[in-house]
């Protein structure tokens, strides 16, 4: 009787190199038979087993307790709620976004929030020298006696730092501009990029040491470097904003220690960012009765804030009507006046229609849809909605108003702000929906849109 091989390894044939698992009689590339050999294994590197200690023995799930991990506030509630309530010790905490959109300045912000909180702080700049952050921390106010400040490019003198500060909280920007001598290749790199955070995270998990981490972004708003460096860290956070507006916005999408649906808002002033708690009042206009608005309630997150959508139509003879549309889907909209045309019968073909939101935020949601047919229906009838009709839907091509998401928040917060009629799906169809606002509504204009040769003419 055969004996069977107690461990298999590999085989080769002697005559052109053809490997196999397990011993065969004949090589099954050049048909040679007792050709195929074993190759020795002989100073092959192998992991031997090691005993774990008695604090890293496995244990029986049911034995592990789920006290809730400690967490510690920065002293920025926004950063925190984003955050899921604090900084828990020994986490990696990536945020990106494009450059010049203020991460910089909101980590100087929880540095110096951190610091006046009683922990002491290192703050590692790779890109800007001292001087240049201490300008900013004097424009912001983030001055503190706690907060340490290094202008370092080498991981190691980092390290160093570290040793010397014993910090509470590292703050590192960025790990695209430090470089360690362990890994080949200039700052930036891929394989540098990946040593530097793999470094940094063994230091945070090692010493139970927070360290936020700052990432550069691609053209497509993607992190730079190795997709690994997301999968390292345990948060990942990215800010966001408009050049041309002041809000900015940090969401997490990647949170082991809480909910990645949550939003942090924030405002850029000439003294630095400030935290926006209540960002309600930012979206809507001054009140105004005129025909063509319609207030709409979005969600950012968890977070519901009402956002007040504008429409203007004005008659053209070109064949082609403008479709202008500003902080909304072009798409939705193109959709939303091909069922206000064929399901809520009000002519929108020979019509330039004009359809904006106030505040320069971005409403790509589908339950905007309602709110955009209201605006551009009252633009053309004349009819203004009343300042307490708020409107969320989404709408089907047959004309029906489908449910939103959180729709039980978004009459929460309706209701907080004086809505006191919300139109939703509970109107069924677009044209009931329509009624329902044109019998709260006073008219400001005739129903009938006035006619090209009734117009004024012009000078």
């Amino acid at each position: 009787m055969a004996t069977r091989r107690p461990a298999p390894a590999p085989f080769k044939c002697s005559e052109c190199g053809w490997t196999t698992p397990k011993w065969v009689g004949r090589c099954g590339e050049c048909q040679q038979w007792g050709t195929v050999e074993e190759v020795s294994t002989a100073g092959v590197p192998r992991v031997s087993a090691v005993a774990p200690g008695a604090a890293r023995a496995a244990r029986p799930i049911t034995q592990i307790t789920t006290a809730e991990t400690p967490r510690r506030s920065s002293g920025v509630g926004e950063f925190d709620r984003v955050l899921g309530g604090g900084i828990v010790p020994g986490a990696a905490i990536l945020l990106s976004g494009e450059p010049g959109v203020g991460k910089s300045t909101l980590l100087l912000e929880v540095a110096a929030q951190a610091a006046r909180g009683g922990r002491r702080v290192l703050y590692a700049s790779a890109e800007e020298s001292q001087a240049q952050v201490r300008l900013r921390a004097e424009r912001t106010g983030a001055l503190h006696d706690e907060l340490y400040l290094a202008s370092e490019t080498d991981l190691a003198t980092i390290l160093g730092h570290i040793d010397e500060v014993k910090p509470e909280l590292v703050i590192v920007d960025s790990v695209q501009t430090v470089s360690s001598s362990l890994s080949d290749g200039a700052a930036g790199q891929p394989s540098q990029v990946r040593e530097v955070a793999a470094t940094l995270i063994r230091v945070a998990k090692e010493r139970h040491l927070p360290i936020v981490i700052v990432g550069h972004v691609t053209k497509d708003g993607q992190v730079a470097g190795p997709r690994i460096l997301e999968h390292l860290v345990d948060v990942v956070c990215h800010f966001e904003g408009d050049r041309q507006t002041a809000l900015r916005f940090i969401r997490a999408l990647k949170n082991r220690f809480g909910p990645t649906d949550e939003v942090g808002c924030f405002e850029m002033t000439g003294d630095g960012i400030a935290e926006v708690p209540d960002p309600s009042g930012l979206f809507l206009g001054h009140g105004s009765t005129e025909p063509g608005t319609c207030v709409a309630i979005a969600m950012e997150g968890r977070r519901a804030m009402p956002v007040e959508v504008q429409a203007l139509t004005v008659e053209t003879a070109a064949p082609n009507p403008r479709r202008v549309v500003s902080g909304l889907d072009a798409a939705r909209v193109a959709m939303v006046l091909a069922i206000l045309e064929k399901r809520g019968q009000i002519a929108t073909s020979k019509l330039d229609v004009y359809v904006s939101t106030v505040g320069g935020v971005r409403f790509t949601e589908p339950a905007a849809d309602l709110a955009i047919a209201i605006a551009v229906a009252g633009a053309i009838t004349g009819v203004a909605v009343p300042r307490t009709v708020a409107a969320v839907g989404e709408l089907s091509l047959a004309g029906e108003i489908r449910p939103v998401t959180q729709a039980a928040q978004r009459r929460g917060e309706a209701s907080r702000l004086g809505y006191t009629r919300v139109v939703d799906e509970r109107s069924e169809k677009l044209a009931d929906a329509l009624d329902a606002v044109r019998v709260r509504s006073r008219r400001s204009a005739p129903t009938e849109p006035r006619r090209r040769e009734d117009a004024v003419p012009p000078f």
